[in-house]
């Protein structure tokens, strides 16, 4: 329960340092980067598989390349159903799902490192 609370704090931390980053992304505040996180948590483990499967053969045939649209995607549904989270088009939501999955990972790799170990 302690790593899950900190990780949740650590992508919303991680949300509103891209929200800083990136000029066509935008958190209200804590308790929306807070929501926010919690939403990209659901959206990670219920809808990105999902699109992963759909997506395979353009993804084999790019490379992998493709599975940054499909975090692209995935951040822009996540803008959609967070109240206070808003992403400002499609290349927005590229650029920020690389800054967001940069940022997330040196958070996280700080706030839990006997985790990564």
């Amino acid at each position: 329960m302690k790593y899950f609370l900190l990780t949740w704090i650590g992508t919303a931390v991680a949300l509103i340092i891209t929200a800083q980053i990136v000029p066509g992304i935008a958190v209200t505040g804590l308790g929306a980067a807070a929501i926010a996180a919690i939403v990209l948590g659901l959206v990670n483990a219920i809808v990105r598989p999902l699109l992963i499967i759909l997506t395979l053969p353009i993804t084999v045939v790019t490379l992998g390349l493709f599975l940054l649209v499909v975090n692209a995607i995935s951040l822009l549904i996540v803008a959609a159903l967070s109240p206070g989270f808003v992403v400002n088009g499609f290349l927005n939501a590229l650029v920020g799902s690389i800054i967001l999955s940069i940022t997330a990972s040196l958070i996280n790799r700080f706030i839990l490192p006997e985790a990564v170990d």
